[in-house]
């Protein structure tokens, strides 16, 4: 089974290498740590580093002959990083045999999780005041070279890094390279660092060469062989597509090895076992829902408004059953702020997409995203506020709840059949007294439901409780501009059942 490891690690090396000029290590070190029994050892991460720098030298090799063949090299602007980073990283590879095993494999996970996340919020690091490759380096670009030049040889020694990564952000934000020209011109200088650190670790501990030859000849060939065939691909295609390619490989890869690396101590810790119950409580939920959804869209001549309001209704009910789930309050938070952090960066990535417009009907650039980050830290508040603090977790479901299916409720009367604007100062003229008085009325029903079956107030005591807050709910509504009714219409509603009804 490891041998099928091994080869798993070497594609996605080789593949990374000529995707984005990434070093072996960031894909390799983690796969042989986590997942292969051999490499677990003292010294285990100390020879995985070894062998992904080994596989470097070939894969960053025939990575940069393909650059250089497009045109794609600047040496003019990475003199200076070579010569410091080749200086370094035979000091940072005695460090890293000194320090060990653990800070060493947790260093590398937690690298390839970040740097992951980092394309797919940019994948394009160009910028648009690209350098001249005639122009010679100024006081503030030699600067930059030598700081970032000996830290990353050092890092290159001490985590195996091969500083890939690192020179490749250095180039494009620091010195202002375009992404080819600064993934070829990284691969060039990690061809002779990764020479220099895999020479370095051998010497050190020359047993890698004796115990794991095999392993390392595997990974060489396979590594160099995929890192052909990606940078021909890479050249041939736009920097955004290989910005989220390597991104979405980089974020699943290093967030599940994050995961497997501490099992043993994520899964004695009550938080994240309930967290988990929760995302997959969300997920049995979502799945069908979504299967139901896709289909009506792109196969039916439904309006927008509709289908756009079934997605809204969606997302608020799921998180009334995610609150309901939940065995606290502090669950149910971090519940909310791991979704946030997870739609985010991918709805990012596939923003682009042909597709998207007409699956999540966007009323401006950049909408979705945006909304639903506010929705989910929102969320994660009010429960905050209403759970932790007042011990209410039934009245958070219920202002989700309200606010949720109240704002559904005024786009699909408000739309259609609003013919009376709401003329005031307070207000953009755009929303009708149709949909408000709908909003009013659900968010009313839904609140009056909520409080009696739920909360368990008596009909007396729910029906204030219910129109106040309802009211409050469609006022705010109506005078917040709509980007930010997801914050002002929840905050409202929240406020007045925690006194009204608590």
């Amino acid at each position: 089974m490891e041998w099928i490891w091994y080869i798993i690690a070497s594609l996605g090396t080789g593949i990374g290498t000529g995707l984005a000029g990434l070093s072996a290590a960031t894909v390799m070190v983690p796969i042989l740590i986590v997942l292969c029994p051999s490499f677990s050892g003292e010294t285990g991460a100390y020879q995985a580093t070894a062998i992904a720098l080994a596989s470097d030298i070939l894969g960053s090799a025939v990575t940069a002959w393909v650059y250089a063949r497009h045109r794609n090299i600047d040496l003019k602007h990475g003199w200076i990083m070579l010569v410091c980073i080749l200086s370094m990283c035979t000091v940072g590879s005695y460090v890293a045999y000194i320090v060990g095993n653990v800070v060493l494999g947790s260093f590398s996970l937690v690298l390839t999780f970040c740097i992951g996340i980092r394309f797919l919020i940019k994948p394009d690091t160009s910028r648009k005041d690209t350098a001249d490759r005639g122009e010679r380096l100024d006081w503030k670009g030699v600067a930059v070279s030598l700081f970032f030049g000996l830290t990353i040889g050092f890092g290159t020694g001490f985590v195996g890094t091969g500083g890939g990564m690192m020179m490749l952000i250095v180039f494009t934000i620091f010195l202002g390279m375009d992404l080819k020209t600064a993934v070829g011109t990284s691969t060039f200088i990690m061809t002779f660092t990764a020479l220099i650190a895999s020479t370095s670790h051998i010497l050190i501990h020359p047993a890698i060469v004796l115990e794991k030859w095999d392993v390392m000849l595997l990974c060489i060939i396979t590594a160099s062989a995929a890192s052909l065939v990606s940078a021909r691909f890479a050249n041939r295609v736009c920097n955004r597509t290989i910005g989220l390619i390597t991104g979405a490989v980089l974020t699943v890869l290093g967030a599940t090895m994050l995961i497997l690396n501490f099992w043993d101590i994520l899964s004695r810790s009550a938080l994240f076992m309930q967290v988990l119950r929760c995302i997959h409580a969300l997920i049995s939920y979502l799945v069908p829902c979504l299967l139901v959804l896709i289909p009506i869209r792109f196969l039916t001549r439904l309006p927008s408004f509709i289908y756009r309001k079934l997605l809204h209704l969606v997302a608020f009910t799921c998180v009334s059953l995610m609150i309901l789930e939940a065995k606290s309050w502090q669950v149910a938070s971090l519940t909310s702020l791991l979704l946030a952090a997870i739609i985010y960066p991918c709805l990012m990535a596939v923003e682009h997409a042909s597709w998207y417009e007409k699956l999540f009907v966007q009323k401006a650039p950049g909408e979705i995203k945006k909304s639903m980050v506010m929705l989910f830290v929102m969320i994660a508040a009010i429960v905050a506020v209403a759970w932790g603090v007042f011990k209410q977790p039934n009245l958070a479901a219920a202002a989700i709840l309200m606010w949720g299916l109240g704002d559904g409720a005024a786009a699909l009367i408000g739309i259609p059949f609003g013919r009376h604007k709401v003329r005031s100062c307070l207000t953009d003229g755009k929303k009708s007294w149709e949909g408000s008085v709908a909003m009013l009325l659900v968010s009313f029903l839904t609140g009056l439901s909520m409080l009696i079956f739920v909360q368990h107030l008596t009909p007396v005591q729910a029906l204030p409780a219910a129109g106040i807050a309802a009211l409050a709910g469609a006022v705010t509504e109506l005078i917040s501009p709509s980007e930010y009714d997801t914050i002002t219409v929840p905050a409202a509603v929240v406020v007045l059942l925690l006194i009204l009804a608590s």
